[in-house]
């Protein structure tokens, strides 16, 4: 059986999966390694152990009876750079994106480019610290010089692993334009400060870009390697024939618009709204509400005071006609945030004893966080919006209740639930795939369910 086999690289866990020629997921495997720490003591992934799964993972398959690899790519976790020297060898840890960015590094560095907020607009992310990855070259040049002088060669993880294999020195868009501080989306091109500081990177290429390889004897193709966030986006990106946003739910909820091409302004930034760039180099605007974590402490507290099982949520009626009184109660009908989302994410202001039930104040509490997704949606709509869709995915999209709302907020928009497993591994196979088997998109299913207010 011909397959694509994509290692799919997230912080926890580590996963390799084969994908048929109709993009049917034939193979799943997924592990976890201890983490290790890097030369300051901080908490790291193991990069020795990874690199060692993937050989023998690759090994494994390529000499498998059962299937024939046609073409191998990665999408890992983003924020993430990788140094090499004049050897190709990597000649640090993958440091942690989450180690705090001393405040010395930063000093008198933005007032050379207009300022932090027009720096960061120019971006098109917030400031992150050691999340936006550019800065950590600044902070590698700055705090270990000799280890900078040695790097010959700078590349994001992604490129990095697909390096293993093809041994090209490669950027692509997708992780160059995630929230790295290295991308000017002004321009679009590489922001000067890094010509400035004496950093050449390459010029990014096509994600769908690959590379011949040949190992034991066998012969495919290598991808570039692509970010996760962009590779989640990629199936709906390739295969929906109209314009789109797409409201993916978990612990965050990330709204992403592929069709708004307005520039990021200030106010955006400063509600969490970010620019990344899609698999075709252009810009994703989007926004991000920390849903999921939000939702299950506010629901914690609900539990204690109404003495019900950590599953009485799931059990809760969705009520659509209850729902849309509450929808159409409008912001003078919240209970819930009525003066934001406090530092704990808990809201100790509502009385719980207003709410007959278990059942009511659930309702109240979803309408309520809904309603806050529909903000954040609103805030990369595009002035001259073209976008007729709205697809959910993740944990919300079996939330009858969140469905409901976000239907009941775009009556003009058609609104569907997406049930696609592995989107992220899925989407590092579909930008290949056609290189390798033409017309393999064609057989996508998205899993669409319409949803009706």
């Amino acid at each position: 059986m011909e397959v694509l086999l994509i290692f799919d690289i997230g912080k926890t866990n580590k996963k390799v999966l084969l994908f048929d020629r109709k993009l049917r997921l034939v193979h799943e495997k997924e592990t976890r390694f201890p983490e290790t720490v890097d030369d300051e003591g901080f908490p790291c992934d193991d990069a020795n152990m990874l690199e060692k799964w993937i050989r023998e993972m690759l090994l494994h398959f390529l000499n498998s009876e059962s299937y024939e690899v046609k073409g191998v790519n990665f999408s890992t976790y983003g924020a993430t750079l990788v140094y090499l020297d004049q050897h190709g060898k990597r000649i640090t840890p993958i440091y942690n994106y989450l180690k705090p960015l001393p405040e010395h590094v930063l000093e008198g560095f933005f007032e050379a480019y207009g300022g932090q907020e027009e720096f960061c607009r120019s971006c098109a992310s917030p400031m992150l610290g050691m999340l936006n990855s550019g800065l950590q070259l600044l902070w590698l040049k700055r705090t270990r010089p000799e280890v900078y002088e040695e790097m010959e060669q700078v590349m994001h993880l992604p490129q990095y692993l697909a390096n293993l294999l093809h041994g090209k020195g490669v950027s692509e868009h997708t992780s160059i334009g995630c929230h790295t501080m290295m991308w000017d989306f002004d321009r679009m091109e590489y922001h000067p400060w890094l010509y400035d500081e004496g950093i050449i990177l390459p010029h990014p290429i096509p994600v769908s870009e690959t590379f011949p390889v040949s190992i034991d004897g066998c012969e495919f193709e290598a991808g570039v390697g692509i970010h996760d966030s962009s590779a989640s986006l990629a199936p709906y990106i390739l295969s929906a024939k109209e314009d789109f946003i797409l409201i993916s739910t978990g612990t965050w909820c990330i709204n992403m618009n592929p069709f708004n091409s307005d520039p990021l302004t200030n106010e955006q930034l400063n509600q969490d709204c970010l620019c990344f760039m899609g698999v075709h180099g252009k810009p994703v605007k989007s926004s991000r509400f920390f849903l999921g974590r939000i939702h299950d402490l506010n629901v914690e507290r609900l539990q204690e005071h109404f003495f019900t099982d950590e599953a009485a949520y799931k059990r809760v009626d969705a009520a659509p006609g209850i729902i849309r009184q509450l929808w159409e109660s409008g912001e003078e009908g919240r209970l819930f945030f009525r003066s934001g989302i406090p530092v704990g994410m808990v809201d100790l202001g509502v009385e719980y004893r207003k709410f007959g039930s278990f059942e009511e104040a659930y309702r109240r509490l979803m309408v309520d966080l809904a309603r806050q997704v529909v903000n954040a949606i609103g805030l990369i709509i595009a002035e001259k919006d073209s976008t007729k869709h709205l697809y959910i995915t993740g944990g919300f999209a079996k939330n009858p209740i969140f469905r409901t709302v976000i239907s009941l907020a775009f009556p003009e928009k058609q609104v569907f639930t997406s049930e696609v497993e592995n989107a992220s591994s899925l989407g590092a196979g579909l930008v290949m795939a056609d290189k390798i088997w033409e017309g393999a998109a064609d057989h996508l299913d998205l899993g669409l369910m319409e949803v009706k207010p």
